[in-house]
């Protein structure tokens, strides 16, 4: 139910339960972690690419498991061991070290959309479209959802998805902040790859930390979060800036920007 392609230094991971629209079971949410998993502790990857098979992104929480799948993800044992899994949360916002893409091919819903606003940010193809259908069905969102959304588009606008439970276009989605480019639909992999492509040709260090401040101070505007973002600089400065990396790759950078002119 999840299938996973390399693409030199990018794994795409293929949510491949199309006959379902890709609602999740509980079994696909531990494939999905250990997928996710295996793909960060890979040192050949920099990126991931999320996606699903068409003709849907993810259809959200498969509701003929949903009774059990809380219990029985939380309970799994991870690859085997003696540790307990953690639940849904763990894949709805994966606590993964390297990038993670959204390339949301169709309807992102409810539990499915909770799995797109994991990403690092999302790009959507003329098909996709997004809902939030927690208050329609009966049931709360535990994936981060009434956290992430109101990040993204303003929490006016969250509430209106979620008391609504309507649906919401890719153009539209696009113009609320919620994806970042729409792109025909032949094009949305291809495009994420690229821009996943463009993320791997950063120190992947730099890159990591990078989204740890952001996970830190995007939400804040206070004065105490300028300094703070000050004082995270001046140490990596202090404690990880190498001179001639920075030359070299500045001057690549420059070469490259020079020769797309």
């Amino acid at each position: 139910m999840i299938t996973t392609e390399r693409h030199g230094p990018v794994a795409l991971v293929i949510l491949d339960r199309p006959e379902a629209r890709n609602a999740l079971t509980g079994a696909m949410i531990a494939a999905l972690a250990d997928a996710l998993d295996d793909a960060d502790a890979d040192p050949d990857v920099a990126a991931v690419v999320l996606t699903g098979r068409d003709p849907a992104f993810c259809a959200g929480l498969d509701l003929t498991d949903l009774a059990k799948t809380y219990d029985d993800v939380a309970a799994a044992p991870r690859n085997g061991g003696g540790s307990k899994r953690p639940g849904p949360r763990r894949v709805f916002a994966p606590d993964i070290t390297v990038p993670c893409i959204g390339a949301v091919n169709g309807p992102a819903v409810t539990g499915g959309l909770e799995l797109a606003l994991g990403c690092d940010f999302l790009i959507a193809s003329e098909r996709a479209s997004f809902a939030d259908t927690h208050a329609r069905v009966g049931v709360l969102p535990a994936g981060g959802l009434t956290i992430r959304l109101p990040q993204l588009i303003g929490v006016n606008r969250a509430r209106q998805m979620s008391l609504t439970g309507n649906f919401v276009d890719a153009p539209t989605a696009c113009a609320w902040g919620l994806v970042n480019e729409v792109v025909p639909h032949a094009d949305l992999v291809p495009r994420a790859l690229e821009l996943a492509g463009a993320v791997a040709e950063s120190d992947p260090a730099t890159v990591g930390e990078l989204r740890s401040m952001y996970k830190a101070l995007a939400h804040r505007g206070d004065d105490d979060a300028y300094k703070e973002e000050a004082r995270w600089s001046q140490r990596w400065m202090r404690e990880r800036f190498d001179a001639s990396a920075f030359q070299a790759r500045r001057d690549g950078i420059i070469q490259r920007g020079s020769s797309q002119q």
